[in-house]
């Protein structure tokens, strides 16, 4: 399939989805054939080479929209690889000026169907989203840096995080990504379902050979959260882990999915532009100075977040520093304690507080 094999770590933190930004001016759904990045300029690569598709598939149109398979645009790009907290997202780019550009969504669609809930594919027009093209580009730069050479057209968000999935052109491919990309997820606690999704409304494949394999209940709690977080209600979401922590106060896939909830809870509608200038104008205001660090957290500058708060623990003194510090390791949390760079910013706070 691949040289090397799909991982979370690879792509960590290297994309920064806060890019995404309408022109002024731009009404949404307007059509536009290229961008900056060039994301359209060129034919897509993959589709032009894949085999064609059986009349019955093509019959099918696979990749309309039935709940698994929903339109991405820039407006909620961020809120559904933010939805990865509990279940993968895949989010795949085709452009509607290259008919030949569908065939690997369609090949996604059929594979995403067969998971029954355990993943949702986002598909983004690049002639109606151009800007989703700077995100690929970034993702395809990084991925040549990490071995893996060409155009990624599509990547599957785990916890919040990028894992590029090579070009696809036929089911048995998309199968084995498909189930590399649930175990990952499953990994890294992350085992809730599409919310909505009906299992007797979607097709499944007799062949599928993990259709009868018993798939591990959410405690019922988690469930609860995971719930709450599809339909954008962090505050219920908090509640079920704080309930969950209290039954068991070692529940580390609790304490770790509260921290990431709480840190989508406090960017949401925030502004990026607007929260650096009043950061800049204002140094020692430390609601200010968390803010960024937050948003650079959530668009994968990890260490610029990290640094952003030390300097502000050395910069501060009794309840103020009390504050970031914890706010700190809030966001250590959010990473993941055996990522180097928590490591590295561990060993610098302790500096910074001694």
């Amino acid at each position: 399939m691949t040289n090397q094999p799909l991982n979370a770590a690879s792509l960590r933190g290297a994309v920064d989805l806060s890019s995404l930004k309408k022109p002024q001016g731009a009404p949404a759904g307007a059509a536009r054939t290229s961008d900056t990045s060039g994301a359209t300029s060129a034919p897509l690569p993959g589709a032009a080479e894949a085999p064609a598709a059986s009349p019955d598939a093509q019959a099918a149109d696979t990749f309309r929209h039935d709940g698994l398979v929903v339109d991405v645009t820039t407006d909620n790009f961020q809120a559904l690889a933010q939805q990865s907290v509990a279940h993968p997202v895949i989010v795949a780019i085709w452009a509607r000026s290259q008919p030949a550009s569908q065939q690997p969504i369609d090949v996604l669609a059929r594979a995403v169907r067969k998971q029954e809930g355990r993943v949702l594919l986002g598909v983004a027009d690049l002639d109606e989203s151009p800007e989703i093209g700077q995100v690929f580009a970034q993702l395809s730069q990084q991925a040549a840096q990490q071995g893996q050479p060409g155009q990624i057209l599509a990547a599957a968000f785990v916890q919040g995080q990028p894992i590029p999935i090579p070009p696809v052109v036929e089911d048995a491919m998309a199968d084995e990504i498909l189930g590399q990309i649930v175990q990952i997820a499953v990994q890294n606690g992350v085992t809730g379902r599409v919310q909505g999704y009906d299992p007797n409304a979607a097709p499944t494949s007799d062949t599928d050979e993990g259709a009868d394999e018993a798939e591990p209940e959410l405690p019922p709690l988690h469930q609860l959260a995971y719930d709450a977080i599809e339909k954008g209600d962090y505050e219920g979401a908090l509640a079920a882990f704080d309930q969950a922590l209290e039954h068991n106060p070692k529940d580390e896939e609790a304490r770790l999915a509260r921290g990431q909830v709480k840190l989508m809870q406090r960017t949401q509608g925030a502004d990026l532009n607007a929260a650096r200038e009043a950061a800049a104008s204002n140094p020692a205001d430390i609601e200010a100075q968390m803010t960024v660090a937050d948003l650079d957290l959530l668009g994968g500058h990890v260490e610029d977040a990290f640094a952003r708060l030390i300097d502000v623990v050395k910069a501060t003194r009794d309840d103020e520093r009390t504050t970031v510090r914890e706010h700190l390791i809030e966001l250590f949390d959010v990473v993941g304690s055996t990522d180097p760079r928590v490591n590295k910013a561990r060993t610098a706070l302790m500096s910074a507080l001694y």
